[in-house]
């Protein structure tokens, strides 16, 4: 039945906000019982498919599911599932160098402005163990924002939400406990160039720039994610 409410909402070319029918017109429309529509209401309200207001003017309405809660849902899918640095980075090379070239000219100078207010967060090597952390999760920030200004709902989607499971993933496995001033010095140096070429709107410098750091990255936080695997087993 919520599949069913969910197709008719489609074909009337409902939108978020929209009110939908009341309940009584739902059984009418549908000829089900009222059990089963409010079951089904439920169901939807769940997922974050209807919203419902009470008072004057209240109802059930359309509803938006925010991509914040899209990627925790599809976290929680993954909690189990014992994602790899390899099976994410795999990905991230196939996917975000298709990203940075789709937005070589495309961005405006406030947009390049907040990936460059990102980039000096770690401007300069990590002192810490904790500053190494946030830097790690910073730079992950940058993947992350430059997705949220593509095009493309659903790359960027996918994009943000890998750069959302690696940060998990690097505080989690502690991979920032060894301070690692290649992946600092080279990934910086990428994303810096990264901006040049976005700000020249050069789509094939954009792209080898983004392969390169993907690859380059993949090696070097495998080879940090060895040396945490290592001491684990040693303590």
């Amino acid at each position: 039945m919520a599949e069913a409410i969910k197709d008719w909402v489609v074909e009337k070319g409902l939108k978020p906000g929209d009110r939908l029918p009341g309940e009584a017109e739902l059984i009418a429309r549908f000829g089900m019982a009222k059990g089963t529509i409010r079951e089904a209401m439920r169901i939807l309200q769940a997922q974050g498919l209807v919203t419902t207001k009470t008072g004057p003017g209240g109802g059930s309405f359309v509803g938006e599911v925010s991509a914040d809660r899209a990627r925790a849902l599809l976290g929680n899918y993954f909690f189990f599932k014992q994602v790899s640095i390899d099976d994410i980075y795999q990905l991230r090379i196939a996917l975000e160098p298709e990203l940075a070239a789709s937005l070589a000219g495309r961005l405006t100078e406030e947009q390049l402005g907040a990936l460059e207010a990102i980039l000096e967060l770690y401007a300069a090597p990590a002192a810490d163990a904790t500053e190494e952390r946030d830097q790690h999760v910073a730079s992950l920030r940058f993947h992350a924002t430059l997705a949220r200004f593509g095009s493309n709902a659903l790359l960027a989607f996918f994009v943000d939400f890998m750069a959302g499971i690696l940060t998990d993933l690097t505080v989690y496995q502690r991979l920032y406990a060894e301070p690692n001033l290649e992946l600092w010095r080279q990934g910086r140096s990428h994303q810096i160039a990264l901006i040049d070429a976005l700000r020249r709107g050069d789509a094939e410098a954009a792209r080898a720039i983004m392969h390169e750091h993907m690859t380059l990255a993949r090696r070097l936080m495998e080879d940090q994610e060895a040396v945490v695997m290592k001491r684990f087993m040693q303590d």
